[in-house]
């Protein structure tokens, strides 16, 4: 029998969906122990242990499930926090309990998939890469020229059907656990264990996990993606370039800093992206690593005040949001088959203007505040102390917004929800290209049939057709310069340019059946 692209889309279906099935089997198959070799490696002290073993009281000599040691280790732990505090030894108060739990019950596991780990971690990840891989080969749209959308309006994953919600779901209680309940995905971050060890020689963590899921999530889906736009240069470069920031400065140069012990730092993340760049604890690890700290420092100030404007003055927002960013990465890897979901309402508009800015003075006032109690310890902006601002900004805007909200509301809201609503380096960049860049997206108004791809297919809901209807320059604040509207319109009416600042925004247009311009 011969092997047709239908053959080889449905083995790797089967293929990624074992690999999927077997990653979330961990979950319910853990079994853990606690003992006084488990709370060591966890990282506490000798005497929070001491306590922690008096409230637990004997030590349990049976294995137990998830639930129950996350409730006896989470109980004990906020005990042992109320004893410190009647006692005035807030040194030893444990502040970030459910990161100790996580600690505790990974050092503890005693069960499957702990005993087979890497045949396990191999198995898994060999199943769903190559399952991905050989779904994109067998996709016969993606072997006919041009840029195909069939279909995606009414498909069950992509036009707000059962699947996708089903999708936002599962991403809701992974992202969830991530951030606010990590000892619920202890076995998934174990499954990292043999890659961490090979690369820093520790176990993995779970920001190791997920900066590692991550990163091949934009790899794979960037092969996705390739294939399907491979006769688009422009589309072609930039995904290898997201490719290349996220594999290279994102992942592995932390790792390797990680490594030699020097300060992590994702050397592409931008303030206010990078928010906590000017916290009290990230300065004193700069300036403690001595030569290479002070480097970071003067990059990360670089970056900010260097650039972010010249960059954008050149190209625009895009050579950040588009080209470099791993939000972005992710969102036209991962995210390019939910782009027509964006919001093209009025309202949504105006929401974004009114959401973006707040989130950037918010994250300048927290800057503020942190800066000043660097040289004026007890300060307070609005009553408030810098440490407060920023626990507030970290849940609200690092943790809900950028963490979980980004990435969950792409089956639902598209993929560029946290870059066009709430991303405050996205609107530092926007304000420098609406009034200060030689990027704008050109029109020919007299060739445009209003067929709608661009503005359908815009993920940052801008109304593209009504621009080129009326031959308009696209000078919009909120552009990531994707070019997605180009590669899709039929007509060429669209076309991504760096010009003079003067005059970019025209303002009596070339109508078509405009008399008035007739010559």
């Amino acid at each position: 029998m011969t092997l047709t692209d239908k053959h080889i889309r449905y083995t790797g279906k089967f293929l990624f969906l074992a690999g999927f099935f077997l990653f979330n089997l961990t979950l319910f198959t853990g079994r853990y122990r606690i003992t006084n070799d488990t709370l060591a490696l966890s990282g506490l002290n000798e005497e929070m242990i001491t306590v922690l073993i008096n409230e637990i009281g004997p030590l349990p000599a049976d294995d137990l499930s998830k639930p129950q040691i996350i409730k006896i280790t989470g109980t004990a732990i906020r005990k042992a926090n109320k004893l410190f505090r009647q006692e005035n030894k807030s040194e030893l108060v444990v502040y970030n309990v459910p990161e100790t739990v996580f600690n505790i019950s990974k050092s503890g596991m005693t069960g499957f998939p702990e005993r087979k780990k890497e045949l396990f971690s191999l198995l898994v990840f060999t199943l769903t890469i190559a399952g991905a891989l050989m779904i994109f080969a067998g996709n016969t749209e993606y072997n006919k020229p041009g840029i195909r959308n069939n279909g995606i309006f009414v498909r069950p994953a992509t036009g707000r059907g059962f699947a996708g919600y089903a999708l936002a779901a599962y991403l809701l209680l992974f992202y969830t656990c991530l951030y606010f309940f990590p000892a619920w995905i202890t076995e998934p971050v174990a499954l990292t264990d043999p890659i961490s060890m090979r690369i820093t020689g520790q176990p993995a963590g779970r920001w190791f996990m997920y900066g590692f899921l991550y990163t091949v999530f934009i790899l794979v889906l960037g092969i996705r993606f390739i294939i399907r736009y491979r006769n688009n240069r422009y589309q072609v470069w930039r995904t290898v370039s997201v490719i290349f920031f996220q594999t290279i400065f994102a992942f592995s140069i932390p790792q390797i800093l990680a490594v030699l012990n020097q300060p992590y730092m994702d050397l592409k993340n931008i303030w206010p992206l990078d928010y906590s760049f000017f916290f009290s604890y990230r300065i004193g690890e700069y300036i403690n690593a001595g030569t290479i700290g002070y480097f970071m420092i003067g990059w990360g100030i670089m970056l900010i005040i260097i650039a972010v404007p010249v960059l954008t003055y050149f190209f625009g927002k895009r050579w950040y949001c588009s080209w470099v960013c791993g939000c972005g990465g992710l969102a036209e890897t991962a995210g390019d088959p939910f782009r027509h979901l964006s919001d093209k309402s009025l309202k949504a508009w105006k929401f974004e203007r009114i959401s973006i800015y707040s989130i950037l003075v918010f994250a300048s006032v927290m800057t503020a505040a942190t800066i000043a109690s660097l040289f004026l310890p007890g300060s307070r902006i609005f009553g408030m102390p810098a440490n407060i601002l920023q626990g507030i900004y970290g849940f609200l805007v690092g943790a809900v917004l950028a963490g979980v909200a980004g990435t969950v509301l792409y089956p639902v809201m598209g993929n560029r929800v946290w870059c066009r609503f709430f991303c405050p380096l996205a609107a530092y960049l926007g304000i420098v290209q609406r009034f200060r860049s030689r990027f704008r997206i050109t029109t020919n108004g007299g060739q445009c049939i209003s067929c709608g791809n661009c503005s359908a297919y815009c993920e940052m809901g801008i109304d593209v057709r009504a621009y080129a209807q009326k031959g308009q320059n696209i000078v919009r604040a909120s552009c990531v310069g994707c070019g997605i509207c180009s590669a899709v319109c039929p007509r060429g009416v669209l076309k991504l340019e760096n010009g003079p600042v003067k005059e970019r925004v025209k303002i009596n247009p070339v109508l078509t059946g405009n008399l008035n311009d007739i010559v």
